[in-house]
């Protein structure tokens, strides 16, 4: 990729196999990190991960080899897996240390070392004091309410909150399927020798071409028009224009039906609802993991550091870090819930995220692979302090959900321009307004307005390509992004791909220099048309002209003679307008010449962006 090639700072490349193989081979072999350093590290990997996963989002899927598509989601997960292993080898160091860095007060090891990705919060339970059941790190609320059998067990417990998502399987990749490759067009060959004799051959299939018309029946005689003898280099440039011509008209077109493709490929709608197994299996076309994973481990004390006339003397044991088995899997008592009973959890909710409603809790289920709701009892959240507390039955990563969906449908959407090739892309829903501007091949959030919370989003005034722009309102809990399976989840006013994809083709070819706006009728009329508001606007703040209500059908544009205001609804053409095959002729009924003319010079790279997040928000759909 040319903008790691100008970074120049001794990175891998994440697309070259060799320099990754190499990357974690390296890094595998570095056995005694510290905590401080593997997190240093950690920006790096993470790095290489989320230039990974943009590279199979960003392209397309006829540019991918299948072989590639492997390869990169192969170190996607070699990565995963070495950055949690690394953690905990780094653990295992820290514990080591317990002794020297017990509290004095109550005599046992806590530590709290975090930074932008990953909050470690470590206890060490050195004097296995049964009173001591309450643990709370660094005077916060954070922490566990745990039993007897903990409190005198050489344990230690590790609540390692990473703010990204490793655990959660990937999403799969279409891989292209093999295509037949086309037949190349016919070039004319260029003619080498004597141009006499080339223009003799032509003379010579001219009149076999003549003969054959004159043996026809009811063929008509064509007055001969001789034609002057053309020079070699005449006849060589005309020959050679004809043979680049055909493959560059038809590589302009299998682009442009690419294109198509990929645009329409965004809005369709699957066929099947995804299969659940059972009711406490988490649906995740439905739920969204927000906020990172939360990885609860009880784990066995390591032997510890003791020191030897002047050394520092640990047995190193060679499986590592182990887990303390709670509940254990097998138990003669009959009364194991008195004896193990579920642990009391407090976490933290991460700042950057939003939750409209309660956050909901869920664990990882190991064995299926999968999210699960059971396991998790009387989850309790307080608002105020972002702290959500729950009965935990056994200990393993969990996380908190929301509903995808619970900001669609849309109450209203509206597109204006700014400025040249700068527009606003305004989304309402139930809970919150979403201001986004574009400009260019770029996007920020401009605003964000909770009507429930006071919210600041750290995203708001940063610049971001579209696709990555998207991944991080997502992960923010503001997903106004809707998928194809979306609709098995929300009502929606489903309209057909190909209109839909025109439509938000031509509105971000005006965007420039028109305003766009949401219509109540475009719920009743069917799912081949679309019906929206539009106006001129030249100015950040203009002379509110009346709205135009215009229906468009994918071949077919037509200002309609009802308003917003009106009782009933008609597809009635409105006095003194035609019809017109596209929003461009249309709008060119009522429009100035100086908005024509900033509509023909509007830049490619911010008609591609406004089209891609009308494809991405499908305004016309989920409204």
């Amino acid at each position: 990729m040319w903008k790691h090639y100008t970074e120049c700072d001794g990175s891998p490349d994440p697309s070259v196999t060799q320099e990754m193989n190499t990357f974690i081979s390296l890094w595998k072999e570095e056995a005694t990190e510290t905590f401080e350093a593997v997190m240093e590290k950690s920006k790096l990997v993470l790095s290489l991960i989320e230039k990974l996963k943009l590279i199979l989002l960003e392209a397309p899927p006829c540019d991918l080899e299948s072989k590639n598509i492997i390869q990169y989601q192969r170190s996607i997960l070699q990565l995963q897996e070495l950055l949690h292993l690394k953690f905990n080898v780094a653990t295992e160091i820290l514990l080591r240390q317990a002794s020297t860095l017990a509290d004095l007060d109550s005599g046992n090891m806590e530590k709290v070392i975090q930074d932008e990705n990953v909050t470690l919060y470590l206890w060490a339970n050195l004097k296995k004091n049964p009173k001591y059941k309450s643990i709370r790190f660094s005077d916060t609320q954070i922490g566990f309410e745990i039993p007897r059998i903990l409190a005198t067990s050489d344990i230690a417990l590790r609540l390692l909150h990473t703010h990204y998502d490793h655990v959660t399987p990937l999403c799969p990749v279409l891989i292209p399927a093999e295509e037949p490759v086309p037949p190349e067009p016919e070039v004319v060959p260029e003619v080498m020798g004597n141009p006499e004799e080339a223009v003799d051959q032509k003379d010579l299939v001219d009149q076999e071409e003549s003969k054959e018309g004159e043996g026809e029946p009811g063929s008509t005689q064509e007055e001969e028009v001789k034609e002057e003898p053309r020079s070699a280099e005449e006849l060589r440039t005309s020959l050679k224009e004809e043979s680049e011509a055909v493959p560059c008209e038809l590589e302009m077109k299998l682009l442009s039906e690419t294109v198509s493709e990929a645009q329409k490929f965004l809005i369709e709608n699957a066929t099947e609802k995804p299969y659940i197994l059972d009711d406490t299996e988490v649906d995740l076309w439905q739920f969204t993991t927000l906020g990172g994973v939360y990885h609860l481990d009880v784990l066995e004390l390591p032997p510890l550091c003791k020191p030897v006339k002047g050394w520092m003397i640990v047995e190193l044991l060679k499986e590592g870090l182990q887990k303390f088995a709670y509940p254990p899997e097998t138990t003669e008592d009959m009364e194991a819930e008195n004896v193990f009973p579920p642990i009391e959890v407090s976490l933290k909710i991460h700042d950057n995220v939003v939750f409209f409603e309660d956050p909901m809790v869920v664990r990882w289920d190991d064995e299926g692979k999968r999210w699960r709701s059971n396991g998790i009892a009387n989850v309790y959240y307080r608002p105020e302090e972002r702290i959500v507390t729950f009965n935990l039955e056994a200990f393993g990563p969990v996380t908190l959900i929301q509903d995808t969906h619970i900001n669609m449908p849309y109450q209203s959407w509206e597109l204006r321009p700014l400025d040249v090739n700068r527009v606003l892309l305004t989304v309402t829903t139930v809970f919150t307004e979403l201001q986004i501007q574009i400009k260019e091949n770029l996007c920020m959030l401009a605003s964000i307005k909770l009507k429930t919370q006071e919210h600041i989003s750290a995203l708001e005034g940063k610049w971001m390509a579209p696709i990555p722009f998207i991944i991080a309102l997502k992960k923010a809990g503001l997903n106004v992004f809707p998928t194809g399976h979306s609709h098995f989840y929300v009502i929606t006013n489903n309209k057909v791909p190909l209109v839909e994809m025109k439509a938000y083709r031509q509105m971000a070819l005006l965007s420039s220099a028109f305003a766009f706006g949401w219509s109540k009728w475009n719920a009743v009329c069917n799912s081949t048309k679309v019906i929206f508001k539009v106006k001129e606007q030249l100015t950040e703040e203009p002379a509110t002209p009346d709205w135009v209500l215009l229906m468009f059908s994918g071949d077919r544009a037509q200002s309609l003679k009802i308003s917003e205001e009106s009782e009933v609804f008609s597809e009635s053409v409105k006095e003194e307008t035609q019809f017109h095959s596209t929003l461009y002729h249309m709008v060119k009924e009522f429009a100035s010449e100086e908005a024509m003319e900033r509509t023909r010079g509007a830049a490619c790279q911010f008609v591609d962006s406004v089209c891609y997040m009308l494809l991405s928000t499908r305004v016309l759909s989920y409204s």
